[in-house]
């Protein structure tokens, strides 16, 4: 009895978020098993980059790029859809096709239930000083020909109940940018589904940290996608050297990829 009122509760929930309510869509069930993509309530385009402070409640409206932001391109001088101030939230968005740079977060920031259909250059890119904190709650991303997250700036980006599918990296800290920075992820309750090539790269030189929990893979029966794989990262701009790479079979090394293989689920 309590499966079937808890079943017919989730439904009525996700009936709530088709109709733009305010709820949002269901991202999760329980922990990492079933994301619940939503359906789009309309669609906005965007000819200009849209700068948000404060909060941006989209309404699960997709929101996709016009004219010069009209690319889905891996150019990575193009602009933005949406510009985040320090401590600004973009939440129950939808971004379609073209998707150009996707998110830039200038300092802190909250993403909450935004769902990217096909990423461009990248989902979303941190730019904040050292302390910053961003936080990235519910939703997804598919279509990632190279990284999902990029994290250029300093400060600790936090992942949670996120689903993610056909990728190359989920998560990137720069290694080459001109001011480099201790960077650190956290990654908790995230399903993944191949194909995809690593979860995170960060670069073990410069102190990066990545901390993995409750992630949960399918469709990988042979192993094949790197949870954390280390580089040593420059300011030069040149390409950075692979140092190591950690699989869910061997864990991380307890110093940079902080997980064991406990915290590995394959389906």
């Amino acid at each position: 009895m309590f499966k079937n009122l808890r079943n017919r509760w989730r439904a009525g929930v996700v009936a709530i978020a088709a109709l733009g309510l305010g709820l949002g869509a269901v991202v999760y069930t329980q922990g990492a098993s079933a994301a619940t993509w939503p359906t789009a309530t309309g669609t906005v385009k965007l000819t200009a980059t849209k700068a948000v402070s404060g909060t941006l409640d989209g309404g699960l409206k997709r929101y996709v790029g016009s004219g010069a932001l009209g690319t889905d391109d891996q150019d990575e001088g193009q602009d933005p859809l949406f510009t985040l101030a320090d401590g600004a939230t973009l939440k129950n968005v939808i971004i379609g096709s073209p998707a150009a740079d996707g998110v830039h977060c200038l300092g802190s920031c909250t993403i909450s239930n935004v769902w990217w259909e096909n990423v461009g250059e990248d989902a979303a890119t941190f730019k904040g000083g050292s302390s910053a904190k961003y936080t990235v709650t519910g939703g997804g991303a598919k279509g990632a020909d190279d990284k999902v997250f990029q994290h250029n700036g300093g400060g600790t980006l936090t992942i949670s109940g996120f689903a993610v599918s056909d990728f190359g990296k989920l998560y990137r800290s720069c290694g080459n940018c001109k001011t480099q920075y201790k960077r650190a992820v956290v990654l908790k309750n995230i399903e993944v589904t191949a194909p995809g090539s690593s979860l995170v790269g960060i670069n073990s030189n410069l102190g990066d940290t990545a901390t993995f929990s409750g992630i949960t893979i399918k469709g990988d029966s042979s192993k094949k996608i790197a949870i954390c794989v280390t580089f040593k990262g420059n300011n030069t701009g040149a390409e950075p050297t692979k140092v190591a790479t950690y699989k869910a079979s061997t864990g991380g090394d307890g110093t940079n990829c902080k997980f064991t293989t406990a915290n590995v689920t394959y389906k």
